[in-house]
């Protein structure tokens, strides 16, 4: 078990990491959500040892580690910029930690045969890092520290260089090859859909702070504020500052949506309402849809689907539909929002309803 205890990172006049308290499990997944700049690498860089905390301790299976040098725990680290030893075939950089361990030849071999075969590396063993592509040597980097067998394995955004079919394949078998070894597998991206594609565990961050730490697709549907509904959403998330009154949130004095079941606690008032793009829709969906005017502003075809952009009552939105649609701006259309996936803060940007536990 690895815990950080109110660990924090400053550099000069800059907080890196404000005070931090986290735990994670052996065999666990973790997925650390944020934007650029929101901490992620600095939060693996003290889970590594790499840096040393400003404040606050490291621990791991009951032993604080905080002092303790890199290479003498038990982690493996892949980077978005990949790191391997030029000089070195791909098999020998592949076997590398296992040559250092003291493993033997045969272990060796069927170590790192196992790995290239995973990561499509087999016809490439013979070559050095400077006759392979980027994608190559990024998965070469990955098969190095799949071998490693560590007890921390962290990834920072290792995929982003590769081709889309295999970095599909791999986030559906690195998971798997981590939690068998018993790791704490910890997997940084700025990708909403990659965090839900990976599952297990989600810390959102920003500015330094993990917002939010629980099961992926809890922090996904049940975010503890508007910030991190905001951080967890691709396209960005859709809101409107409305007014509960009676059954209804209003604008203006107009009722515009119904009050769902799950939010019935939501106190008279003003408030700011959210939803996922994939929860507007040009046709009613459900009988739980609430139907509203909107003008178009653009319209984007991205293959299979098309990203609508409308303006609702001075609210810039964006729906996701499946189909191609073609719509000229400025038209008016009627829109559809699945009420049972809305989100209410408060002015402090606080959950202050639940949003409910249906499929997202």
């Amino acid at each position: 078990m690895l815990e950080l205890r109110n660990i924090a990172k400053v550099a000069g006049a800059e907080t890196h990491i404000h005070p931090t308290s986290l735990v994670l499990e052996r065999g666990s997944l973790n997925v650390l959500l944020g934007p650029t700049l929101s901490g992620k690498t600095s939060l693996m860089r003290l889970m590594a040892g790499l840096d040393k905390p400003t404040a606050g301790s490291v621990w791991f299976d009951g032993k604080d580690v905080t002092g303790v040098r890199v290479q003498d725990r038990g982690v493996a680290m892949v980077y978005q910029q990949f790191i391997n030893y030029p000089a070195l075939t791909v098999y020998e950089n592949i076997a590398s930690p296992m040559r250092i361990k003291g493993a033997d030849s045969a272990t060796i071999d069927r170590e790192v045969r196992k790995a290239a075969d995973l990561l499509k590396l087999t016809p490439y063993l013979d070559r050095t890092p400077l006759n392979l592509s980027g994608g190559q040597q990024q998965r070469t980097a990955l098969a190095r520290a799949i071998v490693k067998n560590a007890s921390l394995v962290l990834l920072d955004e290792p995929l982003v260089n590769l081709d889309y079919k295999l970095r599909e394949e791999l986030r559906l078998e690195l998971p798997k090859i981590f939690a068998a070894s018993g790791a704490i597998f910890v997997y940084a991206t700025t990708e909403p859909s990659e965090a839900l594609l990976l599952g297990g565990n989600t810390a959102t961050l920003s500015e330094g702070r993990i917002t939010q730490f629980g099961r992926t697709i809890d922090v996904y549907r049940r975010p503890n504020a508007l910030l991190t509904a905001r951080t967890f959403a691709d396209p960005p998330l859709n809101t409107v500052k409305v007014v509960r009154k009676g059954e209804h949130f209003e604008i203006a004095g107009k009722p515009v949506l119904p009050v769902p079941a799950h939010l019935a606690g939501v106190p008279e008032g003003a408030c700011t309402i959210a939803f996922h793009p994939h929860h507007l829709s040009l046709a009613s969906q459900t009988p739980a849809s609430a139907s509203l005017e909107a003008r178009t502003a653009i319209s984007e075809i991205a293959g299979s689907e098309s990203f609508i952009h409308i303006e609702f009552e001075g609210s810039r939105w964006v729906m996701l539909s499946p189909g191609i649609h073609d719509i000229e701006p400025d038209a008016v259309i009627t829109v559809h929002v699945d009420t049972r996936h809305l989100m209410a803060f408060g002015a402090d940007g606080k959950a202050i309803a639940e949003p409910a536990a249906a499929a997202a």
